[in-house]
């Protein structure tokens, strides 16, 4: 019998989150807690397990505010800075456990040992510094995390490759702009998609409301949750009300089960 997953969303918007820095804009000036989004990430929990998918600029206070203790492994999506700029903030967990998995695409763990040298060097390393347990993958291999098998699903984000996952009944995709046949059959028979859903209007390299909506149509889950949102697709319940009955705004600190 499968051992159902536990899903927090622990950051439900785009690169520069909502509220924007400096930003007039209606949404950026809500008081409403679902209309203020750290950047994406989701935490997939099961039995003793926890491993999250990206560690965002945000992720120290997205551990802290869901009071992750025990941390698995991480699964990285692709390598923009909104999905690794905080990855040092697993040193807390390494600490306590020892080396960290980390499962990502050959190419995103080149441009993380550019970006945080320190921790991947093999010879005088600092002692303060982390260790990842690198764990390359690809569209076309399932891995394991722990007991759970992972069907890795390639997405295109304009020009650039991005791996989604699917786990027993669950997929989760971000940043996707399109989507070849191929890696959709992955995807049909899922009962919980999450997808990314930027705004209202068309973007060169995410899907917006009105794909999403298109896509959610295609694959028939039962239930479907909107993430990597922006400020201009609207306020959070406004936007809720015009969706269909089994789609759903994820909003930060949203926990489903699977």
């Amino acid at each position: 019998m499968l051992k159902a997953l536990s899903v927090t969303f622990l950051g439900t918007g785009t690169s520069q989150g909502i509220p924007v820095i400096g930003s007039e804009h209606p949404v950026c000036k809500s008081k409403e807690s679902k209309d203020k989004r750290l950047r994406v990430s989701a935490l997939i929990s099961w039995g003793e397990f926890n491993y999250v998918i990206d560690t965002g600029p945000d992720f120290r206070m997205q551990m802290l505010e869901c009071g992750c203790t025990k941390l698995d492994g991480v699964l990285f999506t692709h390598e923009h800075n909104d999905h690794i700029a905080g990855l040092d903030d697993i040193r807390p967990y390494f600490f306590r456990q020892g080396d960290i998995a980390a499962f990502a695409h050959k190419r995103v763990f080149d441009a993380l040992k550019k970006r945080f040298d320190y921790i991947f060097v093999s010879e005088n390393k600092y002692p303060g510094a982390p260790t990842l347990k690198e764990i390359e993958i690809d569209k076309t291999t399932p891995f394991k995390i722990s007991d759970k098998l992972v069907i890795p699903i390639e997405v295109m984000h304009n020009r650039l490759p991005v791996l989604g996952f699917r786990i027993d009944d669950f997929t989760y995709i971000t940043d996707a702009k399109t989507i070849a046949p191929e890696e959709i059959n992955k995807i049909k028979g899922t009962k919980v998609l999450v997808l990314n859903a930027l705004r209202q209007e068309a973007h060169y390299s995410h899907f917006n409301l009105e794909e999403a909506l298109e896509f959610i149509a295609m694959i028939k889950p039962e239930r479907a949750y909107l993430t990597h949102i922006s400020h201009m697709l609207g306020f959070h319940e406004e936007v809720q009300k015009t969706l269909p009955n089994n789609v759903f705004l994820a909003y930060d600190g949203l926990k489903i089960k699977i």
